[in-house]
Formats: structure tokens, C-alpha cells, sequence
């Protein structure tokens, strides 16, 4: 038996386990923690405020009567208001309400009016989102946003000479003027393979012609988890060289090695710290977002790349930064949607649905590239949560609006036997989910 291999296994299997229970215990904290704020500003009494399941392992009571506590199972929580049968609120304890006054009532989730019951539920899934938009906009004063014009801040290791520097304000390249990003994106693009990179700056008030590397290089920026590129050991800053025996300097000729490989062996060749050695690869098929915004299933490898320099940044201001940051949000919603219409179309497989291996992994991976990047996915996360809850589904939250909506549009609660159908369905559709995106997890690639 292989022990040290076992483990390093074992390590990474609790390391992995850890920053996810960590995240998810944020992000449902911050769920339970709307629905026990909106439900306490409207009169609504919280008896219990769990972040986990089962047996309690500590807790304490404040001084409005609420019991919050840790229970042992980490994986959700929950906030029981006063009357609930339960803690997923799904119906009234019938012999709690029956000893409360019409007074006390009105401080239980089932006595209190609409509004405040809505408002409660809905509560959840926002606050999700408020920590999304939160998180994303904070993000930005600590990393800056790029400055308009093209500025290098550092340059980054190349397997080739560089010769441009920090400070340099790149004016055009090969003729074509690059007053912002998008330009220089574009006059990238356009030339031909083979041509010389060309970079017209502006160097301490002097304008000097230099001819330096690629744009866009094959140099990584990072490496998703559970792909090809992870399993083959490449990692953030190395240089692919050779892709199948054909040179990749751009990184464009990387993608059309892998496209014209069909989905069979690429043979690379990587620079990493200055020196090379050889890796293999099998792309996988994975949802390629298309010009339209729509998906579809293509090969892909499981790397990003960025310029061959560090942007020039500026602090946004508070305002440009929370826009920021809701479109960022929106951006994650709107993925999502096309994702789940695409597999639904049956133009991307099923598989990229993950369930919690694949969601602890990706935290995993995520946690070992840095703070940030930790801290960014908690984010992603909480936007995915917050949307999933909000799904029409019985025991969701969504599920619980669409009873709310009846009883606006009737005057009339649904009946006791239509909720425990209704709840029963909901349950089986949610573990339903579970175990297919769980079985995905464990044998789609």
C-alpha cells in the first residue's frame, strides 16, 4: 500500500470537505439570516436559528427568546418560527396555535398577514443576491478595475524576450490605434498567424516602436477543476508551447488544436519556470457559449488565458463598483438559465449539472489558488442558491411564494391535503435533483 499517496489523499479529501462546509455555512447563514430579519421587522417570532442539521452541538439564547445554534449535520440550516410543525415551515403546529391568544398569533408565521409572510420567504433567496453584489463589488476596490487606456503594470514570464515594461501606455499595434482594451482586443484578432507583434508606446512622455510577444500567449491564468488540464498537472503561469507538434504562441492556436483534435490525445509541450516538459490531454466536451449568448457543447481543455501583461488598475468609485457588481450577478442568473435551457434542449450534456462532490471540489480548487478566488465562488455560489430556491418547487422557498400567490389570488390558503402533496412531491423533485447531480459528481468526466 501506497501511504504517503493515501495520505495526501486523505488530506486533500478533509481539506476539500472543509472550505466547503466553510462556504456553504456562509451562504446559508446568510440565507436564514433574511428570512429571520425580514420575519423579525414584521412581527414574526423566530424560535430557532440553525446553521446545520440534527443533533445541536452548541448554542445560546438571546434576549428576544431566540434559540441560535451549530447542529452536527453542516449541510443547510434553517430558522423555525413560532407555530411551525417544522423547521421547513411547511404547516402550522396545530396544538401550539391552539393554546396562543389572537394576539400571539399574529407573531407566528401561519397568524401573520401576507405580506409579512412573503416578505419573510422571499427574504432568503435576495439576501443571497445582496451578498453576490456585495462580494463582487468589494472585490473590485481590492483588485481595481483596468484603467481605460492600455497600461502595463507588470509583465508576466514568457518562455520568449519581452521587451516592454512596466509603466508602458501601449498607443497601437502594427499601425492600428488602441486607445482602450477593446481596441487593442480587436486589432490582436486581425492578424494574420505568423505576423510580428508590433507595439507602438508611450514610455515616461517618449514614443518608442517595440516589437514584443503575442497579445493574448498561451499562458494560463487558471485551471478549472475536474478538467482535463487539472488532471494533466497544469497550473496558473505555465506556457504551452506546442500543442500536437504545431507552435501555440497565440492562444487562439491552442483552441484550434484542440477543436481539430475531435476530442482525442493532444500531445503539449509546457515552458513553467524556465523549463519544458511534455504533457497529454483528452479534451472534454463542455458547454461553449456561442455569439448569441446560447450554448453548445464543444472541446475544451479547462484553462483560461489573459495578456501577456498585468493591467494598470484605479480604484472604481462606490457606485460604478455595486453596478458592477449587479451585473455580475445578472451575468451568473443569465448563465444559468441558458445552461439549464441548453441541457433541456439537449444541446450540452447533462452532465455539467454538478452535485455536491462537484461543487466541494470546485470550492476545493478554488480555496488552493488563493483568498480571492475563494471569495469570488462563495459569491457564484450564493447567486446559485438564492436562484435555486427560488424555483417553483414545493419545500423551496419559490415553492412557498407560489402558495402565498394562491392565497392572494383565492382568499384561501391552499388545504392541509394539498400541501402535504405538494410538500411530498417538492421533496422527492429536490432529493431527485440531488442524487442525479451526485451521480454526475461521480461518473460523467
Amino acid at each position: 500500500m501506497d501511504f504517503p499517496a493515501l495520505l495526501q489523499s486523505s488530506g486533500d479529501f478533509l481539506y476539500t470537505t472543509g472550505v466547503f462546509i466553510i462556504a456553504l455555512s456562509i451562504i446559508v447563514a446568510v440565507h436564514e439570516y433574511g428570512h429571520y430579519i425580514i420575519g423579525r421587522w414584521s412581527g414574526i417570532h423566530a424560535e430557532v436559528f440553525s446553521i446545520g442539521f440534527g443533533p445541536r452541538l452548541t448554542s445560546w439564547v438571546d434576549k428576544r427568546g431566540t434559540r441560535w445554534q451549530v447542529a452536527a449535520i453542516p449541510f443547510g440550516g434553517y430558522v423555525k418560527f413560532l407555530g411551525d410543525a417544522n423547521a421547513a415551515s411547511a404547516g402550522a403546529d396545530s396544538e401550539t396555535m391552539s393554546k396562543l391568544s389572537a394576539e400571539e398569533k399574529r407573531h407566528t408565521m401561519h397568524g401573520a398577514p401576507l405580506w409579512a409572510r412573503a416578505a419573510t420567504v422571499a427574504a432568503g433567496p435576495i439576501f443571497n443576491f445582496i451578498l453576490s453584489i456585495a462580494v463582487f463589488a468589494t472585490m473590485l476596490f481590492a483588485t481595481g478595475l483596468p484603467t481605460d487606456a492600455p497600461e502595463i503594470a507588470a509583465v508576466k514570464p514568457l518562455p520568449v524576450e519581452n521587451p516592454l515594461q512596466p509603466g508602458d501606455k501601449i498607443l497601437a499595434l502594427n499601425g492600428t490605434e488602441t486607445p482602450d482594451y477593446a481596441s487593442l482586443g480587436k486589432a490582436a484578432d486581425a492578424l494574420p498567424y505568423g505576423t510580428d507583434y508590433v507595439y507602438l508606446v508611450d514610455r515616461g512622455g517618449n514614443r518608442i516602436t517595440v516589437e514584443g510577444p503575442p497579445l493574448f500567449p498561451t499562458l494560463i491564468l487558471s485551471v478549472l477543476p475536474k478538467s482535463a488540464a487539472i488532471d494533466a498537472g497544469l497550473r496558473e503561469g505555465d506556457v504551452i508551447v506546442l500543442a500536437n507538434g504545431t507552435p501555440t504562441p497565440r492562444f487562439s492556436n491552442l483552441q484550434d488544436a484542440v477543436k481539430a483534435s475531435a476530442g482525442g490525445p493532444v500531445a503539449l509541450r509546457v515552458w513553467r519556470d524556465g523549463s519544458e516538459f511534455d504533457a497529454t490531454l483528452i479534451p472534454r466536451e463542455r458547454p461553449v457559449q456561442k455569439e448569441d449568448g446560447t450554448l453548445e457543447t464543444g472541446y475544451q481543455i479547462g484553462i483560461a488565458g489573459s495578456y501577456m501583461f498585468e493591467p494598470a488598475t484605479i480604484t472604481p468609485g462606490f457606485g460604478e463598483a455595486l453596478s458592477i457588481g449587479v451585473k455580475q450577478t445578472y451575468g451568473i442568473i443569465e448563465t444559468t438559465f441558458s445552461a439549464l435551457s441548453s441541457m433541456i434542449a439537449g444541446k450540452i450534456s447533462t452532465c455539467n449539472l454538478n452535485g455536491p462532490i462537484g461543487m466541494a471540489q470546485a470550492t476545493g480548487a478554488a480555496a488552493s489558488e488563493g483568498l480571492m478566488s475563494f471569495v469570488w465562488l462563495v459569491a457564484a455560489l450564493s447567486t446559485a442558491i438564492g436562484l435555486l430556491n427560488l424555483f417553483p418547487i414545493p419545500v423551496l422557498d419559490g415553492g412557498h411564494l407560489v402558495f402565498h400567490a394562491y392565497e392572494w389570488a383565492t382568499g384561501r390558503p391552499p388545504s392541509d391535503r394539498v400541501m402535504n402533496v405538494a410538500m411530498g412531491l417538492g421533496l422527492a423533485l429536490v432529493l431527485s435533483l440531488m442524487l442525479f447531480g451526485l451521480s454526475n459528481d461521480l461518473f460523467c468526466k
